[in-house]
């Protein structure tokens, strides 16, 4: 896991409601965008980025690319953040 990619990911509110959204199923980059007043292009910025933190991954169905939820990569991320904290 390269934990500046998480952490950067993270970092943005559009990025942590996109995964929030995730929790509950697949979604279109369609799905994702009618819940943001930002452009298509912002949204695909912002799936590339989650998607190069591995916090998200894609599947082609036909002509739709679906986004889904990898929670692995938050684990570790959790279990970083309690080993900090000497848990």
């Amino acid at each position: 896991m390269a934990l500046q990619h998480t952490m950067k990911a993270l970092a943005d509110p559009i990025r942590r409601e996109i995964l929030n959204m995730l929790k509950k199923g697949k979604m279109s980059a369609g799905e994702i965008a009618e819940h943001f007043d930002v452009t298509g292009a912002s949204i695909s910025r912002h799936l590339s980025v989650l998607k190069e933190a591995d916090l998200i991954r894609d599947d082609r169905e036909g002509k739709y690319i679906f986004y889904e939820l990898n929670a692995s990569v938050l684990e570790e991320v959790m279990l970083w953040i309690k080993n900090l904290k000497g848990e």
